[in-house]
C-alpha cells in the first residue's frame, strides 16, 4: 500500500493536540509535534504527557521510544500539519483567534508543493478560509486551496476533534468525524489522513459546514445543560430532589433531560456557543439565555453555601476540575466557585482535588488550602461537592455525619434534597 504521509506535524501539544500525535504514532505514522511550552516539550521527549489523561503516558512513552514521537518548540518540514491550538473568546465574548493565525505564521516558512493542513482547533464559520488566505499572502510563491479550484500547491481541510477528557484515546479512534476541504481534493487527502487512525465514519462536507457543525454540537449541549440546571434551581425552591425529578422525566420516551450541576465548563461546551453568538447576536436569544443560566450557576451554588455558613465555619470544597476523574481546570465552574468563596466567606477554605499536582497560584493567594479527602472531610463544618470524581463517590456515608452537606452534582441520595430551613445542621442541599 502507498504510503502517503511519512511524517505529520501536529502544532500545539495541549488537551487535544498531544493524544492526537501519540495516537497517530501508535499508527507507524513519524509525528513532529510542536509547542511552544518548552516544559511540555521536554516533558514528552522524556517519554511523560504534561497533563493527565488515562492511557496517555504510557502511549507518549511507547512512541517516543520507538523514534515515533518527538516535540519541538519550531515548525518543522512534513507532509502534513494538524493545527490545534487553542480558540479563546476575550472580555466581550469576541472570538480570539490569534493562536490560528501564529499557527499559519509559524509554519509557513517549512510549506512545500503537495503539503496537507488541517484545522482541528474549535473555530467561528470562515477560520479555515481566513487560513488559507493568511497563508497565500505569507507564500506567494505557493497556490493555496480555497473554493471552486481543484489547482493548486497546499491543501486545506477543517476537521473538528470530537473527544473527552477521561476518553480521549478511545474517542480519537472510534468517533466519526467531520472533514470539510476547501476543495474536493483537500477532503479526499484530509480523509486519506485520518483513515491512518480512526475506525469511525469520515463524513465529507464544506469547510464552513464543518465549523458550524462542530458550534452546532456544543451549543446543543449547553442549551440543554441550562435546561437542567435551571430545572434544578425549582426543585430548591419546591424542595424536592432534582435527581429523581430529572430520572423520573426521562423515563418518557422522548425525553432525555441531561444532570444538573455548579455550571458549565471546558474547553469546548461553555466557550463555542460564543462563537456563534457574537456572529448573528439577533438571532441567537436561546443560545444567549442559556449561556445566562449556566454562567450564573457558580453564583447562585455560592449564594447557597453563604446562607448555610456562619463565619467561623471551615467549608472543605470537593473538586477544582470542570470534569469528574481529570485534571482539566479550564473554564471550571468548582474552580470559580471556590474563588468566590474564598473572597467572601472569612472561614476556612479547604480544596480537595485528587488530579493536579498542586493548587492553582490564584486560589493560594487568597487563602485556599489544599488539603487530603479525609483530612478536609474531617475538620469541615460544611461539605460542598463540586466534582463527581470516583474517590468522592466511594466516600463512606459514616465520614458525613453530622456535617451540612452541599451536593451539586447529585452523588449523595441521602443529601439532594433541600430542607426549607437552611440552618439546620442536617441541611441537604441541591444544585
Amino acid at each position: 500500500m502507498e504510503r502517503l504521509f511519512e511524517s505529520v506535524s501536529v502544532i500545539g501539544l495541549g488537551y487535544i493536540g498531544l493524544p492526537t500525535a501519540a495516537v497517530m504514532a501508535s499508527r507507524g505514522l513519524k509525528v513532529i509535534g510542536v509547542d511552544i511550552n518548552s516544559r511540555a516539550v521536554t516533558a514528552i521527549n522524556s517519554g511523560r504527557a504534561h497533563f493527565f489523561e488515562p492511557e496517555l503516558d504510557a502511549l507518549v512513552k511507547k512512541t517516543v521510544d520507538e523514534g515515533l514521537l518527538r516535540a519541538v518548540t519550531q515548525p518543522e518540514p512534513a507532509e502534513a500539519f494538524i493545527i490545534a491550538v487553542p480558540t479563546p473568546v476575550g472580555k466581550d465574548h469576541a472570538p480570539d483567534l490569534s493562536y490560528v493565525e501564529a499557527a499559519a505564521t509559524s509554519i509557513a516558512p517549512v510549506l512545500r508543493r503537495g503539503n496537507l493542513i488541517v484545522l482541528e482547533s474549535t473555530s467561528p464559520v470562515g477560520t479555515t478560509k481566513m487560513l488559507s488566505h493568511k497563508l497565500a499572502r505569507l507564500r506567494p510563491d505557493l497556490t493555496v486551496a480555497c473554493e471552486g479550484e481543484e489547482e493548486h500547491d497546499i491543501l486545506i481541510a477543517y476537521c473538528p476533534e470530537r473527544i473527552i477528557p477521561g476518553h480521549m484515546i478511545t474517542e480519537l479512534l472510534e468517533n466519526d468525524r467531520i472533514i470539510g476541504g476547501l476543495s474536493e481534493s483537500s477532503t479526499a487527502l484530509a480523509t486519506k489522513l485520518y483513515q491512518t487512525f480512526v475506525k469511525g465514519q469520515l463524513v465529507p462536507t464544506s469547510s464552513q459546514v464543518a465549523e458550524m457543525v462542530k458550534l452546532t454540537e456544543n451549543a446543543f449541549r449547553d442549551v440543554n445543560i441550562a435546561f437542567a440546571n435551571e430545572v434544578s434551581k425549582l426543585c430548591d425552591h419546591f424542595g424536592i430532589d432534582a435527581w429523581e425529578v430529572v430520572k423520573l422525566a426521562n423515563h418518557h420516551p422522548r425525553v432525555n433531560i441531561l444532570q444538573p450541576g455548579p455550571g458549565v465548563g471546558g474547553h469546548c461546551i461553555a466557550v463555542d456557543p460564543w462563537f456563534i453568538i457574537h456572529a448573528a447576536t439577533e438571532l441567537t436569544p436561546l443560545m444567549q439565555a442559556a449561556r445566562q443560566v449556566n454562567d450564573s450557576k457558580p453564583r447562585y451554588v455560592v449564594e447557597r453555601v453563604l446562607k448555610m455558613t456562619r463565619p467561623v465555619d471551615t467549608i472543605a470544597c470537593l473538586g477544582l476540575a470542570y470534569k469528574a476523574d481529570t485534571d482539566d481546570l479550564r473554564e471550571s465552574p468548582a474552580l470559580r466557585v471556590v474563588e468566590d468563596l474564598a473572597a467572601r466567606h472569612p472561614g476556612r477554605i479547604l480544596a480537595v482535588e485528587p488530579n493536579p499536582q498542586s493548587l492553582p497560584k490564584g486560589l493560594e493567594e487568597k487563602g485556599v488550602e489544599a488539603a487530603a479527602l479525609d483530612a478536609a472531610v474531617s475538620s469541615a463544618d460544611i461539605v460542598l461537592l463540586l466534582v463527581d470524581h470516583r474517590q468522592f463517590k466511594a466516600l463512606e456515608p459514616l465520614h458525613l455525619e453530622g456535617k451540612r452537606i452541599y451536593d451539586t452534582r447529585g452523588i449523595w441520595p441521602d443529601y439532594r434534597a433541600p430542607r426549607p430551613d437552611l440552618k439546620k445542621t442536617t441541611l441537604r442541599a441541591v444544585s
